[in-house]
């Protein structure tokens, strides 16, 4: 029997606390000292960074690792990793379940397609140069884990949960020792690198006079509130309480759904269980359709997903996720890879803003800058970081490029899970996983500049 006064009754509830905290912390840094709030850096990330500060000073003065106290249960850097690894699922079903706007048109349609297909391309680009890096540095250095850099795509271009998702497989299955910490800390450079990036690109654009710099209009209501259709707010139960049941029950799905793929195909479950996210946006998905169906029957009266909440509630987990990351990392297990980890972070930011330049500037010419700065922020940090870059120039997102990160998920999600499999054939075979890269990234290059390449070709004809 517990007692209530255990460690182990509070230590969850502590390690939430101390998360929660540092991102008050970070909120009020950011806004009591100007270099911080110009740096654009997340406020989670900053969150995390001075959880790694105050545990590595902690460890210097006791010796001892500070989530590894009683006070945190013990284990609580493994709690840590379970906080990333459920938030990242949790964030994407809260974003599946926002109510989608209106007909695209034809434009816009191919505007969107375009932003997905160069996010893959990106994802490709980033693991084409990480993969080839980690294969040069395991014939430098003994005992490097040569497919390390497959997982520079999942920390620059899909975040913290990802990279800490593929680097648990490839230390679980494959033996790379310190795998979710050298993953966790490529998510982390990629912030780095979002906000270094992004900040330099935006002085050397005001400096031009290319752009005027934006303040965001304040959100003064809930915009649910004014809508006939939106479940009102006195009701039995809370409107937030009904969005935390869909997105629990939606993962519940998932976890179902994940236990039968795991007993048909017990080889993969790693796998499967790595795309608990993926799962969950399927199922979120589903779910979404059935209460439509029932709305459209007039069972349901009201629409009960609501899209202000449900952001909130994505926003919370994304935060979450992040912060825990960060805290997550283990500096210990990485003392003798810093040197290719850095090299590796400086080549993902140089070939993101590169080629995202070229092709904001070729496909997006009406709103290039704005184009750039979300799709870099995202494909180096989350999309949450791409908001935050585009803010700066586009403050009541009056161009369709905040949209476009929101929209373009389902082509990205189509052409980019072969991306994802081609990352667990990388051990065992990463010279060939290179060439399949290199191909597919020619691919998908084609079909991004279709329009420019075939367009060429008629005039020749």
């Amino acid at each position: 029997m517990e007692n209530f006064w255990d460690f182990n009754v509070w230590s969850t509830i502590s390690i939430v606390a101390v998360l929660l905290l540092s991102l008050l912390a970070a909120s009020m840094l950011r806004k009591a000292i100007p270099f911080l709030k110009n740096s654009l850096i997340p406020t989670s990330v900053l969150g995390g960074g001075i959880l790694v500060a105050v545990a590595g000073a902690y460890k210097l003065i006791t010796h001892e690792g500070m989530f590894e106290t009683a006070f945190f249960g013990n284990n609580g850097t493994a709690m840590l990793e379970l906080i990333t690894y459920h938030c990242l699922a949790l964030g994407f079903i809260a974003s599946a379940f926002k109510p989608s706007k209106g007909k695209l048109t034809k434009q816009r349609t191919a505007e969107i397609f375009n932003t997905g297909v160069t996010t893959v391309s990106t994802y490709l680009l980033q693991g084409i140069f990480g993969l080839g890096i980690s294969i040069v540095a395991a014939l430098l250095v003994s005992g490097f884990f040569n497919a390390a850099g497959i997982l520079l795509p999942f920390g620059y271009g899909q975040g913290t949960g990802q990279a800490m998702n593929y680097g648990n497989i490839f230390e679980a299955d494959y033996g790379f020792t310190g795998g979710k910490s050298f993953g966790l800390t490529i998510a982390a450079l990629g912030f780095l690198s979002a906000s270094v990036g992004g900040v330099i690109h935006l002085n050397i654009l005001k400096k031009r006079g290319k752009i005027k710099v934006e303040e965001a209009a304040a959100q003064t209501a809930d915009p649910a509130q004014t809508g006939d259709k939106s479940m009102p707010m006195k009701e039995s139960v809370d409107r937030l309480t009904v969005q935390i049941a869909l997105i629990f029950t939606a993962y519940l799905l998932a976890y179902l759904l994940m236990l039968g793929l795991g007993a048909l195909l017990p080889g993969m479950k790693s796998v499967i269980f790595g795309f608990n996210f993926l799962l969950g946006v399927l199922t979120a998905t589903l779910v979404k359709l059935f209460m439509n169906f029932l709305r459209k029957k007039n069972v349901l009266k009201k629409d009960y997903a609501d899209a202000f909440l449900m952001t909130r509630a994505s926003n919370f987990f994304f935060d979450l996720m992040i912060v825990a990351g960060i805290a997550a990392i283990r500096f210990s297990t990485l003392e003798r890879y810093w040197g290719i980890i850095l090299i590796m972070g400086a080549v993902g930011l140089v070939v993101t803003y590169i080629y995202n330049r070229i092709v904001a500037k070729t496909l997006f010419p009406t709103y290039a800058e704005q184009q750039f700065m979300a799709m870099y922020g995202m494909l180096t940090g989350t999309a949450s970081t791409g908001v935050i870059l585009l803010r700066e120039i586009d403050g009541n997102f009056q161009t369709p490029a905040a949209d476009n990160l929101v929209y373009q998920n389902f082509p990205a999600i189509v052409f980019g899970f072969p991306m994802m499999l081609l990352a667990t054939l990388a051990p065992k075979k990463p010279i060939l996983t290179l060439l399949i890269l290199i191909g597919f990234f020619a691919v998908m290059n084609v079909i991004l500049f279709r329009s420019r390449i075939f367009k060429g070709k008629q005039k020749t004809n």
